[in-house]
């Protein structure tokens, strides 16, 4: 019984060990998720193309009429 008991503690002091050095990997991302990424921030700006032109456009023109105040 003493065996088992001491077995099963070693066997989870293990999986914790384990479990924490997965948690710790920095690896970075892989190549496939950077990819998917880009492609839905480029499907995103397809998407509201129009909408981030005219920001864009507007913000720009503020920073334009209040150059000039400065």
């Amino acid at each position: 019984m003493k065996k088992m008991v001491g077995s099963i503690r070693y066997g989870l002091a293990s999986l914790r060990r384990r479990a924490g050095e997965i948690l710790k990997d920095e690896e970075g991302m892989g190549t496939v998720e950077v990819i998917l990424i880009i492609l839905v921030l480029i499907g995103l700006v397809i998407i509201f193309k129009s909408q981030l032109t005219d920001l864009v456009e507007s913000i720009f023109d503020k920073i334009t009429k209040q150059a000039g105040t400065i």
